[in-house]
């Protein structure tokens, strides 16, 4: 059985062989992606900026989908809260 553990780069991600087969082609891979992910996200923080404002964005968003619903028609309102009903979009407080 080969063990074999190894940075990728700086900070180093683990990857790692285990319980290879005699003939070499049966093995466990794991791959071990923390570094990876915590840069991942810190490049997602990054190109959001200083001025990113997640609490204006959620508002944003309720705000678009209130108008987004708003002026139906009866027969559209009837779908649409039949849709709400069946869980295929969420329930707003206009319903």
């Amino acid at each position: 059985m080969a063990d074999h553990t190894s940075p990728s780069g700086p900070g180093g991600d683990i990857s790692r062989v285990t319980g290879l087969s005699a003939d070499g082609t049966r093995g466990t891979f794991e791959f071990d992606l923390t570094d990876h992910e915590a840069r991942r996200r810190a490049e997602v923080l990054a190109a959001l900026g200083d001025t990113w404002d997640p609490v204006a964005v959620l508002a944003d968003e309720a705000e678009a989908q209130r108008l987004l619903y708003s002026g139906l028609d009866a027969d559209q309102q009837a779908l649409y809260a039949r849709l709400v009903a069946d869980g295929v979009l969420p329930a707003t407080e206009q319903d």
